[in-house]
């Protein structure tokens, strides 16, 4: 029996090439695409505007695949976690944080993370595998079916406004992929969500980081958390690979390409550890050495079970930022989402994992 061929995921390219190989013509790609992305239809019965037999057609060779909602969960502040699983039954989290009239999706990218960063819950559980375009297209599309966000709104309307590519999984080793996905889930005749309104965060895999926000258009934000090479080790084995030296070189670079944007540092306040004025002297220097126009996001540490770090006390974060803002460094504390469902930062752990 023939294998189906799964629509969601597939470029704009080969979508034209698919439509080519069965017989229609080239405009029959663009209503297609429309209804896949603008319309968010998985029925291809009410794809009206199709002839009969092309639908006929679809039928024989495609399908329409959103992964499945095994669990969800709404956080006390409204932040909303959703437990999915893919036809192989690996499963993923995907998180949407609302604000009064927009909010963001949290989507993740490999199902596990390689990275293993000491203080992620996510970097507890082992790589299993890559997600597929469509299987990081599809958290966003299972957001908007939820939110009834369909066809797509205008910007000044849709609550689902944002995404932030930060959720299981180092993106750019999963290169190909994300930029796919990032190409379909930003093009104007479908889901279109704006570039500068999706920001992708990597833990600092150097080499990838200009390639990436070149295709993509992105924001860029890095995973930092220590202001030298001993104490980022110790909590990101990565960076015995990929230095700070290296990844803030990347970093001058892209901004040498998009002058107009700061970088975003993400900083993880973690007790004793990162979080003295002594260590914000040293981050301000980095960032002055290297000539990166820098903004912070200074993070309260979410505790899961068995992890060995605490949490830096509320005045030592305000100590730390207002050291920073003294220099003219952007250096806002991010208000903890959805803790009460492990849907915060650095948390998401898929159930297969965790039992």
């Amino acid at each position: 029996m023939e294998k189906k061929i799964e629509l969601i995921g597939l470029s704009k390219e080969e979508l034209a090439a698919f439509i080519a190989d069965i017989g229609e013509k080239p405009f029959r790609a663009k209503q297609l695409w429309q209804w896949l992305y603008y319309h968010g239809e998985t029925d291809f019965d009410k794809m009206s505007n199709l002839s009969k037999d092309f639908r006929a057609k679809l039928q024989q060779h495609c399908t329409i695949t959103r992964p499945k909602i095994i669990t969800e969960q709404i956080s006390a502040d409204k932040t909303h976690k959703w437990l999915l699983e893919f036809p192989d039954g690996q499963r993923i989290e995907t998180v949407y944080i609302p604000e009064e009239d927009r909010g963001a999706v949290c989507i993740s990218t490999q199902v596990g993370c390689a990275v293993g960063c000491k203080f992620c819950h996510t970097g507890s559980q082992k790589i299993t595998r890559n997600l597929t375009a469509g299987e990081i297209v599809g958290q966003f599309m299972v957001a908007r079916d939820v939110y009834h966000e369909w066809p797509s709104p205008h910007d000044e309307t849709r609550y689902l406004s944002n995404i932030v590519v930060m959720g299981m999984g180092e993106p750019l080793h999963n290169m190909d992929n994300v930029i796919k996905a990032l190409k379909i889930l930003t093009d104007g005749e479908g889901i279109a969500i704006s570039k500068r309104r999706i920001t992708l965060s990597t833990s600092g895999i150097a080499p990838n980081i200009v390639p990436m926000i070149q295709a993509t258009g992105v924001k860029l934000a890095i995973s930092l958390h220590a202001p030298n090479n001993e104490k980022r080790s110790q909590i990101m084995p990565i960076n015995k690979r990929y230095p700070l030296e290296e990844v803030l070189r990347a970093c001058h670079e892209y901004q040498q390409l998009d002058g107009s944007h700061f970088v975003t540092f993400e900083y993880l306040m973690l007790k004793d550890f990162n979080d003295s004025l002594e260590d914000a002297h040293e981050l301000m220097d980095l960032m002055r050495k290297f000539k990166i126009n820098a903004k912070f996001n200074l993070i309260a540490f979410n505790p899961w079970p068995g992890c060995a770090y605490e949490p830096s006390s509320r005045n030592k974060i305000i100590a730390f930022s207002k050291e920073l803002q003294k220099k003219r460094f952007a250096a806002p504390i991010r208000v903890p989402r959805g803790q009460d469902i492990l849907a915060a930062c650095g948390q998401l752990k898929s159930k297969k994992a965790q039992e």
